[in-house]
């Protein structure tokens, strides 16, 4: 049996070859499909909740930033069709921009389960890093089999500054494997997560991100304008924001 891939009318294209007979045998499966769609993602994150926004009275971060938007991406591991959609977008990044992916490494502990279910539907191997190593037991950053030297595609369920997944970057090079790059489920869009990931030569991939999301909201009329712009200027300068009251 021979196996060939190769895209086709946005989609990929499975072409499986088996010879029967002496008789070439062609069976076409198209599995997934090439491109995420960034507002679909945000459009479900935001049905069940998994995003919120509140400008009047902001979220405050473990970092002490208060935020008009809090993002938990572990409610969707709850709804499983939402989980199945978001685990096929997660793949679909993976096998396209990083063809070239040996293992997934999911980081500790939002990452851990759609690394495990992205390196499942893909057949790869999957570890996972802890934000720091065990204290008992074998002492371990870094959960699992692995081999040296292989490419790896670490998996968040966010990314903000970008400080929590260039820790586990810098476990798994330290352990000796490579950095093929990153995916996660929704990005802030802050720029210094980008010089920082620019700066280790860090390819970086978001299912959805944060201007999709509240360009959404304005569509949905959940946001005004006015609050529109509040959100953009909280981005540009989130550690010295300050909630606004609208009315």
């Amino acid at each position: 049996m021979n196996l060939i891939r190769q895209p086709a009318d946005k989609k990929l294209r499975m072409i499986i070859t088996q010879e029967c007979n002496s008789i070439p045998e062609t069976i076409e499966i198209f599995y997934l499909h090439i491109m995420t769609n960034e507002k679909a993602v945000a459009e479900k994150l935001l049905e069940i909740q998994a995003i919120k926004l509140n400008l009047e009275k902001p979220f405050t971060w473990t970092s002490g930033w208060k935020s008009p938007i809090y993002c938990d991406n572990r409610k969707t591991l709850s709804f499983p069709h939402i989980r199945e959609f978001i685990k096929s977008e997660m793949c679909n990044q993976i096998f396209e921009e990083f063809p070239d992916a040996e293992w997934l490494a999911g980081v500790a502990t939002a990452g851990i389960a759609w690394g495990a279910m992205a390196a499942d539907q893909l057949k790869l191997p999957f570890i996972y890093v802890r934000s720091k190593p065990k204290e008992h037991g074998m002492g371990n950053q870094i959960e699992g089999y692995f081999e040296t030297g292989k490419q790896v595609v670490v998996i968040e369920d966010l990314i903000s500054t970008g400080k929590s997944s260039l820790a586990v970057v810098q476990a798994l090079r330290a352990a000796g494997l490579q950095i093929a790059g990153l995916v996660s489920i929704f990005s802030y869009g802050f720029d210094e997560a980008s010089k920082a990931f620019s700066a280790e030569s860090i390819k970086t991939r978001s299912l959805t991100d944060y201007s999709t999301l509240i360009g959404l909201a304005v569509e949905k009329g959940s946001v005004n304008a006015a609050q529109y712009e509040t959100l953009v200027k909280w981005r540009e300068d989130p550690a010295n924001w300050k909630a606004v009251s609208y009315f």
